[in-house]
């Protein structure tokens, strides 16, 4: 018989708040982190959603006293410490850590690679603080990275190899991402559009996201997700481009979806990867269109929290579970118009709705696609 895994406790640290409490509340007035910030010296300031460092340091302050880390580690030790003092860190329980870039920021100005820039070592740092026992596990695969971590952790769990595991995501802003996606004319010159016709490029964004996972029965949890289903495929089209018939995202709904034993009339929202890029958008409403998933409602959160990078696809999970639980659709922010070929019920407006099953879906570079089936219990 196939193991149930459950999601029974989440977090998040984003330019909206530093709980996800304050995250639903932000979002419910329709506020936005992205804002006009100048990162890099000789170049103007552009949109981005950045976390206000001076609140990040009176937060971590008051949790944790002065402590040597640096603003990544900060992030991510102030989203997992609520998890944490909840739920108990056995000998079967795994940490796993998503991230794209880490902290790539050390990097700057040296002449050799510091041990803090590895992937491995941030993740023992994080782990080593809150005394997790097994040995971490990093996910690091372009911007699906917080869904595919879900996928880990419920499949090791399902094998057998964990009890229950903590999952954390995170990346922050900084001079090497903004050069990176400079180099391909990515970044939106306004607010980002996902799916509109006047859509220019992303907004690069900021946060940490953790959710604590297990296969024991939930009955004493406020809440619980089944993880019914997941998969990963790679389309293998281009180092940066998605195909332009939705091949890896298609495969990746319908593997999932078919785990799960989940149809499309059941789907009731899809929280979207809509990174407001002319052919990752198109390239999902193909997918979805192919899926026969055009009428479930649908959003982008990368209005609201620009692109995340490693945490959106785990920051956006949370998200959508919050949105379930209080029976609430959040609109898809700056959308006015299609700007895509096949049609998608975007979001436009809060408004209520019983929501069951969810369909997160999350793409990247490399040809990289992922998606998970959550049933709310």
């Amino acid at each position: 018989m196939k193991k149930e895994i459950y999601i029974t406790d989440y977090n998040c640290v984003t330019p909206l708040g530093m709980n996800v409490a304050c995250n639903w509340e932000a979002l419910l007035q329709n506020k936005s982190g992205v804002a006009l910030h100048k990162i890099i010296e000789n170049q103007d300031a552009f949109y981005a959603s950045m976390i206000n460092s001076e609140k990040l340091e009176q937060e971590f302050n008051k949790n944790f006293g002065y402590q040597d880390f640096t603003r990544l580690e900060k992030m991510f030790l102030l989203c997992l410490k609520p998890l944490v003092e909840k739920h108990d860190i056995t000998e079967e329980t795994a940490f796993i850590l998503s991230t794209t870039k880490g902290n790539i920021s050390l990097l700057k100005n040296q002449s050799t690679l510091p041990e803090g820039a590895y992937l491995s070592r941030l993740a023992q740092k994080i782990a080593d603080f809150f005394g997790f026992i097994t040995k971490p596990i990093v996910v690091s695969n372009a911007c699906v990275s917080g869904v595919i971590a879900i996928a880990v952790a419920k499949n090791m769990i399902g094998a057998g190899k964990y009890k229950d595991a903590f999952v954390a995501a995170g990346d922050e802003i900084s001079e090497f991402v903004i050069s990176g996606f400079n180099s391909f004319q990515a970044i939106g010159t306004n607010p980002c559009k996902p799916y509109d016709k006047n859509r220019n490029g992303i907004n690069i964004g900021e946060a940490t996201a953790a959710v604590y996972m297990t296969s024991d029965t939930v009955e004493n949890e406020k809440f619980s997700f089944k993880v019914l289903g997941d998969s990963a495929i790679n389309d293998a089209n281009h180092i940066s481009g998605p195909s332009r018939t939705g091949d890896g995202l298609y495969a990746s709904i319908k593997n999932a979806m078919t785990e799960a034993n989940v149809s499309a009339e059941q789907i009731d929202f899809i929280s979207a990867h809509g990174t407001a890029t002319l052919y990752n958008d198109e390239m999902e409403a193909v997918a979805f269109n192919r899926m026969e998933l055009q009428n479930v409602p649908l959003n982008s959160m990368k209005g609201f929290y620009g692109h995340c990078l490693g945490a959106s696809g785990l920051l956006e999970s949370i998200i959508s579970m919050e949105s379930a639980l209080h029976n609430t659709l959040i609109p898809s922010r700056n959308f006015e118009e299609p700007g895509i070929s096949q049609p998608l019920h975007i979001i436009t407006e809060n408004r209520p709705a019983e929501i069951n099953y969810i369909l997160k879906t999350a793409s990247g570079f490399g040809g990289c696609n992922a998606a998970i089936i959550l049933e709310k219990c």
